[in-house]
């Protein structure tokens, strides 16, 4: 069998800072902001040339933080709890035999002005992620609306999340630059980013968007934010 090497077409910078929190599927936060900055010599506006008419775009990209770690035959799904091993192939675990994701972004706008750059919504793409290729989304063939979900299915009910009165201070000193930045805040809890097998009520738990350091807590299907605060990225 021939092997192949693959080299980035382009670079994801994104509202997501760190691992941790990012949603498990795409398009579950659709404030989640993101742009694809095509690299040398793929950043010339022919290359996407007629892709502005597309709703929706598939992203190739590779799990690059977790790639040195190797792959796992066995993987433990986080929609089961964290607490059952299925097979790494039944999952879209990070840790793979080749890193590679597949995601599905809202095509929201391509500036050519310097270079190419495609920002995309709904993304589920951690900052500085190397993408391998850009594909546009085609509803009648990408969606099958009789399609079984298998273990997936397993519903989670949505955290309800409030803000404190410090949270809510700093959301309105961010709001000009970050207008978005509460209904983030809040799709991103809803999902309980949490793992599966955490439920203390009493632990504060820590996540980056954008500039900001987010500590909140969960208890009773709700989540509270405790503080935001400015980080020196």
């Amino acid at each position: 069998m021939n092997s192949w090497s693959m080299q980035p077409i382009g670079v994801v910078e994104s509202c997501f800072k760190e691992k941790f929190a990012i949603p498990r599927q795409p398009g579950l936060c659709p404030s989640a902001e993101a742009s694809v900055l095509l690299l040398p010599p793929y950043d010339q506006s022919d290359a996407v040339r007629g892709l502005e008419q597309f709703s929706h775009v598939w992203l190739l990209f590779a799990f690059h933080q977790t790639a040195a770690q190797g792959w796992r035959p066995t993987v433990r799904p986080p929609k089961l709890g964290g607490n059952q091993r299925l097979g790494v192939f039944a999952s879209r675990s990070t840790f793979r035999p080749n890193p590679i994701g597949l995601s599905v972004a809202k095509l929201v706008r391509i500036d050519t002005d310097q270079g190419v750059r495609i920002h995309v919504g709904g993304a589920d793409l951690l900052d500085g992620t190397p993408i391998f290729d850009i594909k546009p989304y085609l509803a009648y063939a990408d969606a099958i609306g009789d399609a079984s979900n298998g273990y997936a299915d397993a519903g989670t009910q949505p955290l309800r999340v409030s803000f404190s009165a410090a949270a809510e201070a700093a959301l309105q000193a961010a709001a000009a630059r970050y207008p978005r930045l509460r209904a983030l805040i809040e799709e991103v809890l809803a999902q309980d980013p949490r793992p599966g097998y955490a439920d203390d009520p009493e632990r504060e738990y820590g996540m980056t968007l954008y500039e900001f350091n987010i500590r909140w807590r969960c208890a009773a299907h709700s989540a509270s934010v405790d503080s935001i605060t400015a980080t020196h990225l």
